[in-house]
């Protein structure tokens, strides 16, 4: 099971396997939030992170309803045969705080049908959960196909997760954020020979700096209330000229939402 795909400067596969049976993650992995800052799920009660059963984390997540999860397809891809090898925490700053916030497995996975390399598009994928979530851990609305405004260049985001606060160093022990411009197409596109902004969308300062790293894959890019991006890939963490690289939720609103709204509520309320 892969963190987020982020390309090393040799354009390798960066993937790290976290112990469970899954796919090769192709192109790289790379997303925590390099120049990030401490946050809290009191303030971001959507973001999460999926774990192993040891509580090994080795993605991000952005809760969708009180039992749905969208995160990156390279995070699950291979896992849907056995989903409850996947876990979902929340309401969690601190990873070595177990007593707080709440462990729920994973009992459902969709992978976007198309989806076969993070490069290629189509990193986008629903779980379900066991157990639905109580009010305090309150979803994240998507961005919908009106909201191509919230898309314009220079607009502010803020991503989150529990990745590596360097390339190649340690992964976060706490929740992070970082704020980030969203990025031309155009611009995006001469950084990345492989970006399709049809699916694809691109955040980060043109002198580097601040972005995802390892681990943060799969997890939030969050302007104007709504979920636009997905933590995808990239070309390292936070050099210049190389933002982060994003799924383009906008993009896959109908497949999201087919998903949002393809199980009956849960009776189990959890946290």
């Amino acid at each position: 099971m892969g963190e987020k795909i982020r390309m090393g400067r040799a354009l390798a596969v960066v993937c790290l396997l976290a112990g469970l049976v899954a796919a090769a993650v192709p192109a790289s992995a790379d997303v925590r939030i390099v120049g990030g800052t401490r946050a809290s799920t009191q303030d971001y009660p959507y973001a999460v992170y999926l774990a192993q059963q040891d509580g090994f984390q080795f993605c991000g997540g952005t809760l969708a309803t009180s039992e749905k999860v969208v995160t990156a397809a390279h995070c699950v891809k291979g896992e849907q045969e056995t989903p409850g090898n996947v876990y979902v925490v929340a309401g969690r700053d601190d990873k070595k705080a177990t007593n707080a916030g709440v462990m729920v497995q994973v009992r459902h996975i969709w992978v976007h049908p198309s989806y076969t390399d993070a490069l290629k598009g189509h990193d986008v994928a629903v779980l379900t959960l066991s157990k639905r979530m109580n009010a305090n851990y309150a979803p994240l609305p998507i961005a919908t196909p009106d909201d191509q405004w919230a898309y314009e260049p220079n607009t502010m985001a803020t991503i989150l997760g529990w990745g590596r606060t360097s390339s190649g160093g340690q992964t976060s022990q706490y929740l992070l954020r970082a704020d980030v411009p969203l990025v031309s197409d155009e611009s995006c596109k001469q950084s990345f020979g492989k970006f399709n902004p049809a699916s694809m969308v691109c955040a980060g300062y043109a002198q580097g700096g601040i972005d995802g790293c390892q681990g943060d894959s799969g997890g939030p890019m969050v302007a104007h209330g709504r979920l636009l991006g997905i933590s995808s890939w990239g070309e390292g963490c936070a050099l210049a000229n190389k933002p982060g690289v994003y799924t383009r939720v906008m993009a896959y609103y109908k497949e999201i939402m087919e998903q949002l709204r393809s199980t009956p509520r849960l009776g189990t309320l959890v946290g």
